[in-house]
This record gives structure tokens, C-alpha cells and sequence, in this order.
């Protein structure tokens, strides 16, 4: 007589490689979308390496609010190249695969500097609260040694935040015919959707990420300019007022041309599945590669300093 089969289920399975898209719908012409992309890399890329150069070879820009700034280009410049390799790839030779480990290191760095970027956006509001609501002290309380310590905070921050996301990713049972992402890098909301899984955990410590990092830091940006607001409206004539407004322009319009995208994103990953995959992966990419574009532009143009010191980096000159 034969032994009883038992139904046991012993299989658990991680695909060897996850598939990548670029522009859905639009793959015929991904040889004529490559060139924006490309543009658009080369100037995130170019701009904020003239910034830390500019920063570095410039004595006068030596202070607090040029550090944060040049904390703020090296976070561009690694969230920039988190997707380069992949989003090019696709784009200029459609190489689509990505194995299954090389997405996990993808996806945690893309969202540590995204994490990095929040804090730095959050540092920068403090630094013009300190200088406007008590410029004599500025230096006092900003000291190297202070910007040294927000700096690695900001970077254990990330890390700590982000460094369970991939082994939670690696205990869940990814199904064998749901290996197609939804854009041309490793995305967590993207990933663990291919799981035939409870994802639970991993939903809620997405969302627990979220809250801790971004959520927070933008309600600590927005209560330091209720603050500056303050401080500002007490100010004796509008011309110090209009001065001291002045010096907060890059910096809003850095946090909004970051948050926003941010906010859109999450909304639609949470509540526009029914739209259509163009659009999540067109505002995907205004999340990651518009922001590090637009910063290098946005200094540039409101910060006199950083226009004259970069255009000093251009000519080839060093100033002291």
C-alpha cells in the first residue's frame, strides 16, 4: 500500500531578475524621450557639482547656510544617480532587467536620499530661523561642529529608517508571473505588490517611514516659517522685512518643488490605482529627477554668492 501524499507546500520564490518600463505605452519612441531624460540628468548632475565645487573654492562661502546648501547638492547628486543607470539603460538600449538583489540596493539608496533630502530641507529652514530670529548668535549656535553633528544625524537617520525595508522585502513569496515593475527603477510601493504575500507589515512600516521622515519634517519646515513669519512681521521697516524674506525665497521654493511631487506620489499610490500607468510613472519621475535640476537652477539665479562663485568655477579662476 502507498504511503499517504501529504499536500505540503514547501515553495517560496524570489525571481531571479524584475522587469523594467520606461514610458508605458510609449516604448517606440523611448530613442526620443532618452534625450529630455538625458538633458535633464546632465544639468541635475553638472549644476550641482558646480555648486559643491563653487562652495569648496569660495573663503566667503564657507558658512552655515552654503554647508546646508552643499549638503543639499550632494543628496541631488546621489538621488540622481540611484536611477541613471537603470532609466538610460532602458531608455537608450532597452535593457529591462534588473536582478532581484540589484533592485533592493537600487531602492534603498533611492529612498535613503530621498529621506536625506527631507532632513536637509528641514536643517535649512532651522538655519534661516536662527539667522533671522537671532543674527547675532548665527555663528555662535551654527558652529562647524554642530553642522558636523546635523549632518550625521541626518545620514543615521536615513539609514536606520530605510535599512529593514529590503529584508522585509526578502522574507515575502514574490509570484513567478508578477515580475514587471511600473517604472524604470526599484520603487518599494512597486516591489512589494509583486509579493503573493500578506504585505501588510510591509505597508505599514512604508507608511510608518513616510510619517516619521517626510511627514514630520514638513510640519517642522512649515512651524520654522511661522516662526520666521513671526519674527519677521516684527521687524521695524518693510525694507528689513522684504531683506529678510529675501534670504528664505530658494530655500521655499526648493521645499516646494520637493514636497509637492512627494505628496502627489504618495496620494497616488495610495489612492490612484485606477489611473493610468502613465501617469504614476510620469509623476515618479518629477519626484526623483525634477528636483535635483531645479535646485542647482533655483540657487543660481535667487543667490547672487552662488551665481558669481559658479560662474568663477566655469572660468577656471579660484578666489579667496
Amino acid at each position: 500500500m502507498p504511503p499517504p501524499q501529504t499536500d505540503i507546500n514547501i515553495s517560496f520564490f524570489h525571481p531571479p531578475v524584475f522587469l523594467l518600463i520606461g514610458i508605458p505605452g510609449h516604448e517606440a519612441a523611448h530613442g526620443w524621450i532618452s534625450i529630455p531624460f538625458s538633458s535633464m540628468y546632465t544639468v541635475a548632475l553638472t549644476g550641482n557639482c558646480l555648486i559643491l565645487l563653487a562652495i569648496r573654492r569660495t573663503p566667503s562661502l564657507h558658512q552655515p547656510m552654503y554647508y546646508f546648501l552643499s549638503m543639499l547638492a550632494l543628496t541631488d547628486v546621489g538621488l540622481t544617480l540611484s536611477t541613471l543607470p537603470t532609466t538610460l539603460g532602458v531608455l537608450w538600449f532597452d535593457h529591462r532587467l534588473i536582478s532581484f538583489n540589484a533592485c533592493l540596493v537600487q531602492m534603498f539608496f533611492l529612498h535613503s536620499f530621498s529621506v536625506v533630502e527631507s532632513s536637509v530641507l528641514l536643517a535649512m529652514s532651522f538655519d534661516r530661523f536662527v539667522a533671522i530670529s537671532n543674527p547675532l548668535r548665527y555663528a555662535a549656535i551654527l558652529t562647524n561642529n554642530v553642522i558636523i553633528r546635523i549632518g550625521l544625524a541626518i545620514v543615521t537617520r536615513a539609514i536606520v529608517s530605510l535599512f529593514p525595508v529590503p529584508f522585509l522585502l526578502k522574507r515575502l513569496n514574490f509570484c513567478p508571473d508578477k515580475t514587471l515593475l511600473s517604472h524604470s527603477f526599484c520603487f518599494h510601493a512597486d516591489v512589494m505588490r509583486r509579493a503573493c504575500a500578506d504585505i501588510t507589515i510591509n505597508i505599514l512600516y512604508g507608511l510608518y517611514v513616510v510619517l516619521s521622515t517626510g511627514g514630520i519634517d514638513s510640519l517642522l519646515i512649515v512651524l520654522s516659517y511661522t516662526l520666521i513669519l513671526h519674527t519677521v512681521l516684527g521687524l521695524a521697516s518693510p525694507r528689513e522685512r522684504i531683506r529678510a524674506l529675501n534670504t528664505c525665497v530658494s530655500h521655499i521654493l526648493a521645499v516646494f518643488v520637493f514636497f509637492i511631487p512627494v505628496i502627489t506620489m504618495s496620494m497616488i499610490h495610495r489612492f490612484g490605482r485606477h489611473l493610468p500607468p502613465i501617469v504614476h510613472s510620469l509623476v515618479a519621475y518629477v519626484y526623483l529627477v525634477v528636483p535635483p535640476v531645479l535646485n542647482p537652477i533655483i540657487y543660481s539665479v535667487k543667490s547672487k554668492p552662488i551665481r558669481e562663485a559658479m560662474l568663477r568655477v566655469l572660468r577656471g579662476k579660484v578666489w579667496s
